[in-house]
């Protein structure tokens, strides 16, 4: 039997639109789009270095609620909504992934709120950070 466990955050989004932050099936785990407000206050900060900080700490936290890690991450994809802040977005993102080298995909279309100036996504599984890794570099 499948077991599935579906981690709502008390966001009213999750509520509107019928969504969980995290969906996990068995040891594959989905984090939803996620943005950088903080659950305790509901602010955002207006740095996108520091909304970036937030943005994976709620990835985090929720990663946690289902006994996994940032080093479980197995993709992720960014989303920017100002291209000029992709390089500090990278840099916040390459500091916390680091040594996890997820696939990633890097975009910057508009996102729902001018507020939100990055949202990122992660597919983990869980158990990903103990396997034995392989690094394999291709050569031109």
């Amino acid at each position: 039997m499948v077991n599935v466990v579906k981690l709502k955050t008390g966001s009213r989004y999750e509520d509107l639109a019928s969504y969980s932050r995290l969906v996990a099936v068995d040891n594959l785990i989905f984090v939803s789009n996620t943005a950088g407000r903080n659950p305790q206050t509901q602010e955002i900060p207006d740095d996108v270095t520091q909304q970036t900080e937030q943005v994976i700490a709620n990835i985090e936290r929720a990663l946690g609620a289902v006994g996994a890690s940032l080093g479980d991450v197995v993709a992720s994809r960014i989303f920017i909504q100002d291209p000029a802040d992709v390089p500090a977005v990278m840099a916040k993102v390459g500091e916390r992934f680091r040594g996890v080298d997820p696939a990633m995909t890097l975009t910057c279309p508009p996102l729902s709120s001018n507020v939100y100036k990055v949202e990122i996504e992660v597919t983990a599984f869980r158990g990903a950070s103990k396997g034995k890794v392989e690094t394999r570099r291709l050569s031109i």
